[in-house]
């Protein structure tokens, strides 16, 4: 099984630790996309700050996220399950996961980059501001870059389990299974439910995605289709309802009223 993630805006900034190397993160097939992506980022907020700003969408009250950029080389870097932020990894909690969880967490979880392109929670990278729709000088929009190379990444670390697709829509763009695929891709959406009225919440969607990763992985079920995804939820406490299966794979929804 391979959990996709969208990865925070928001991140801890580790204080200590050793540089980049991206030579060292799993997926080694991303290296070149990720030196080009790096160099363009790095580079444009080294040399031209005040461009930054407009090309990243930041306030100008969000200046140190530019100069946070313009030393992402030699910036502290720190396992990636401890950078990225927010609701989603904050109910995850992969610091508090079990031994087991963790082993499991190695190689069934990756996150969506838009500076790495796929990053194991045991990779080492810095803090970094870039959103997944920015469009940066001399490369044009990130999203394009990894159209081109997320493919083979994807499938290397899939193997022959199941894909269950947490990303949003805007890293989902990123990379999108093809139809010889499907019958192994499930997607999740998250319909909080209140006085018979479903709704999609981006509280409640994060949080509880973050909470059915740890489930999964604390409780170790590793379910090859859709159908048996949505069958291990429901065991876990989920109300699921399962979606036909088209050529991009089976969407799961799962049903909460509270958080």
């Amino acid at each position: 099984m391979l959990i996709l993630l969208p990865p925070s805006e928001g991140k801890a900034a580790p204080s200590r630790g050793r540089a980049l190397d991206l030579d060292a993160l799993a997926l080694t097939v991303l290296t070149d996309a990720r030196k080009r992506v790096l160099h363009a980022l790095v580079g444009l907020c080294r040399d031209e700050p005040d461009r930054a700003v407009e090309v990243l969408g930041l306030s100008a009250g969000q200046a140190d996220l530019v100069e946070r950029n313009a030393r992402l080389e030699s910036a502290p870097t720190a396992r990636a399950d401890r950078v990225y932020a927010g609701v989603l990894y904050d109910a995850l909690d992969a610091g508090s996961l079990s031994a087991a969880a963790r082993r499991r967490a190695a190689t069934r979880v990756a996150v969506t980059s838009s500076l790495f392109g796929l990053v194991r929670f045991g990779d080492r990278i810095p803090a970094y501001r870039l959103s997944g729709d920015a469009a940066l000088p001399g490369l044009g929009p990130v999203a394009g870059v990894w159209r081109d190379a997320l493919g083979g990444a994807v499938e290397e670390a899939l193997g022959r389990g199941l894909l269950v697709d947490l990303r949003s829509s805007m890293y989902a763009a990123f990379w999108r299974p093809p139809a010889r695929l499907g019958s192994r891709v499930a997607t999740v959406r998250v319909l909080h439910e209140v006085g018979g009225q479903r709704k999609i919440v981006s509280h409640f969607n994060k949080a509880t995605k973050g909470r059915i990763v740890r489930a999964l992985l604390e409780d170790g079920a590793d379910p090859r289709t859709p159908a048996a995804l949505a069958d291990a939820l429901r065991d876990l406490g989920w109300t699921v309802e399962v979606g036909e299966a088209a050529e991009k794979g089976t969407q799961l929804d799962v049903v909460v009223a509270e958080l």
